[in-house]
């Protein structure tokens, strides 16, 4: 069934939904468009976990609809909230159920009125004079069109910005590798008190944890980067076939719980079906000789139980809009400010080496420091209709690598959708937007600015 609406948006992440409700809120009529069968991205789909960072330092720089959708989940014992990060990679992170956060996005869309089509995937777009006229989408109904005044991109790898003929980088400068994908995986059962028990008796082995001894004894959930020497001896060995430096796991609420971050899919391109459906293959066989390792070698895990990998790859980086700005890692090193400001975070750069092993951090001169997200890194000179969200905006690939996390998602989005409904009243152009008065309402709508 063709239909019509204001505001269209591509895929249902965190980012995609932040720009839904804000768009929805603020007088759009709103469609979101997500090819899986339910809300939450990387945070549903990939077993990501936890969010990290709405802080810096001990202030928090991200509020807005991120942190009401923290505060729906502590309503369900959906979250225990910011939780301090027992490594100190960030100062505080925060754990979810990935089941209650579905509820939660559900209820969100219902609540503003936003019609959501699950299952539903972009196959065209029809760019006229600059503009984005229709999408064609792709369900269990067959080929349909959408006709919207403003599109947004929130499919995380730029989809329907480049269908649309928008201007995209992709990857490194030089080489244009990307970050490495990763297929998590999920246990439960697993020994936490043995493990934690290890850890303190062997802390001279855990550098990021030595010191933080009474975080590990804490009750809240803990998160941990260590046993590199087994990692390389299985390395050595051949029973780990993943160039990965050091085991990284994140407790959640549940006791007994948590995720794993280790996989490392070198050298393919999620943009490429073939090299995307190979990552799947190897990101399962990677989880298959890391349960393997775990159930040897990892205090804590011999009685764990799988629950489950994935269930989708999780990528990264890939595509980049080359937008009317674009974010630099001077920029965030610095903490440039902008007259245009749309946003704060303070997750440092954190890129994972596209050829193998080594993990790559550039953080802050100051641990209550932050930078600032200027609103130009979510438009092109070249359609004049259409917005880019999450980690697909235009940003270089090593500030990509700052700003692709969770917070810095849904804070990029209700900007977007924030913009989006103010274009549709003002009759105006994206490019000629008044951003003080996009400042302004976001302020309004609990935005850190």
């Amino acid at each position: 069934m063709n239909q019509t609406t204001e505001v269209c948006i591509a895929g249902g992440g965190v980012s995609g939904c932040a720009a839904a409700i804000a768009s929805a809120r603020n007088g759009a009529k709103t469609i979101l468009i997500e090819e899986s069968g339910y809300l939450g991205g990387s945070l549903t789909l990939c077993g990501v976990g936890p969010m990290m960072t709405f802080f810096s330092g001990d202030n928090q720089v991200i509020k807005g609809i991120g942190e009401e959708i923290v505060s729906r989940l502590k309503a369900i014992n959906g979250s225990s909230g910011h939780v301090e990060d027992t490594t100190k990679y960030v100062s505080f992170l925060t754990p979810f159920s990935s089941e209650k956060l579905k509820l939660v996005l559900d209820e969100m869309m219902e609540e503003t009125g936003v019609t959501v089509l699950f299952h539903t995937s972009v196959a065209e777009a029809k760019s006229e004079d600059s503009n984005i006229t229709m999408v064609t989408v792709c369900n269990c109904e067959g080929l349909s069109t959408i006709q919207a005044d403003i599109f947004i991109d929130a499919t995380g790898d730029g989809d329907l910005a480049a269908m649309s003929g928008a201007p995209m980088t992709k990857g490194r400068e030089g080489d244009h590798k990307m970050q490495p994908m990763t297929m998590n995986v999920k246990y439960c059962n697993v020994d936490i008190s043995e493990l934690k028990m290890y850890l303190v008796e062997h802390i001279e082995e855990f550098p990021r944890l030595k010191g933080k001894e009474e975080l590990i004894h804490s009750k809240k959930p803990f998160c941990m980067a260590g046993f590199a020497k087994e990692m390389k001896a299985a390395i050595d060995r051949g029973e780990l076939s993943f160039p990965r430096e050091e085991l990284l796991l994140f407790e959640t609420d549940v006791p007994g719980e948590v995720i794993v971050n280790t996989t490392r899919i070198i050298g393919l391109d999620p943009t490429k079906a073939n090299d995307l459906s190979m990552a799947e293959k190897l990101g399962r066989k990677q989880c298959y000789e890391l349960d393997l390792f775990l159930r040897c070698e990892i205090p804590g895990f011999a009685k764990a139980v799988l629950e489950f990998t994935g269930p989708k790859i999780g990528a990264r980086s890939s595509r980049q809009l080359a937008g009317v700005y674009t974010l630099t890692a001077e920029d965030i090193i610095s903490c440039k400010s902008f007259p245009s400001k749309i946003c704060k975070s303070a997750y440092p750069i954190d890129i994972h080496n596209p050829n193998g092993v080594g993990t790559e951090s550039a953080f802050l001169s100051d641990t209550d420091t932050f930078y600032e997200l200027p609103f130009e890194i979510l438009y092109c000179k070249e359609i004049n209709n259409l917005l880019v969200t999450g980690r697909c905006v235009s940003a270089s690939f090593e500030a990509q690598a700052a700003i692709r996390v969770t917070p810095s998602a849904f804070a990029l989005g209700q900007a977007a959708g924030t913009a989006a409904a103010l274009c549709i009243r003002k009759s105006s152009k994206i490019s000629e937007l008044n951003v003080k008065e996009l400042q302004e309402v976001l302020i309004q709508q609990d935005v850190v600015l």
